[in-house]
C-alpha cells in the first residue's frame, strides 16, 4: 500500500473545504467523502453514489467534541463507548 504524504491530505483537505468530493480509505473499503456542512457537496454524494435520499450517510468526526455537533439527544451510553473506545474505528447509529 502506498504510504499517503502530508501534501496529499493537504490536496484532499482543500478539495473538500471547496465543495469537492475525494476518495478516503476505511477500515475495510474506500469511502466518498464530502464536506458534511456543504448542501451542495452531500447532494454531490447521492448523485455520484446514485444512493437514494432515503438512506444515511455517515458522518466522520475527529472526538466526542464533535458529538453533540452533529447529533441530538445522544443517550449516555454513546458518551461512554466513545470515552472508551476513541479515537479509533467506533459507529454510533440512531
Amino acid at each position: 500500500m502506498q504510504t499517503i504524504v502530508s501534501a496529499d491530505i493537504n490536496r484532499a483537505a482543500s478539495i473538500l473545504r471547496e465543495g469537492g468530493l475525494v476518495a478516503i480509505p476505511t477500515e475495510t473499503v474506500y469511502g466518498l467523502a464530502a464536506n458534511a456542512e456543504s448542501a451542495e457537496a452531500v447532494v454531490q454524494i447521492f448523485d455520484v453514489k446514485q444512493r437514494p435520499s432515503f438512506d444515511p450517510l455517515i458522518v466522520h468526526i475527529s472526538g466526542r467534541a464533535e458529538l453533540d455537533r452533529y447529533a441530538h439527544s445522544v443517550p449516555e451510553s454513546a458518551y461512554r463507548l466513545a470515552e472508551a473506545f476513541w479515537p479509533g474505528p467506533l459507529t454510533l447509529a440512531s
